[in-house]
């Protein structure tokens, strides 16, 4: 949650390597390697059990679904920020290429 706020919060970017750190993603490997790894996968998923994959994914999803609506609330805050004023300035300041100038807002 902690790296999740922060780079949320200050819009920071996420290399491949600091994905695959923080746990964003599984592996992450060089442009060059990216067919080769995928293949890799893919045929080791193949050669695997496919009742024992469908129970591990599905058991791993119920995790995702019971988290469905804190995702649906996070997506309709989104969509709620994009309808304010703070939009319009942030685009202008991209535009001009120019650190925005938010007006305070009262916290949540």
């Amino acid at each position: 949650m902690a790296k999740a706020k922060y780079h949320l919060l200050l819009n920071e970017p996420v290399t491949g390597v600091e994905a695959e750190r923080l746990g964003l993603v599984s592996l992450a490997v060089d442009d060059e390697q990216v067919y080769e790894t995928a293949l890799d996968v893919a045929e080791r998923l193949a050669q695997g059990s496919p009742t024992a994959i469908r129970w591990t994914k599905y058991a791993l999803n119920n995790w995702l679904r019971l988290a469905g609506p804190i995702f649906d609330t996070s997506l309709a805050l989104e969509f709620l920020g994009f309808r304010g004023p703070d939009v319009q300035e942030g685009v202008e300041a991209l535009k001009a290429k120019r650190p925005p100038r938010f007006s305070p807002h009262a916290p949540l």
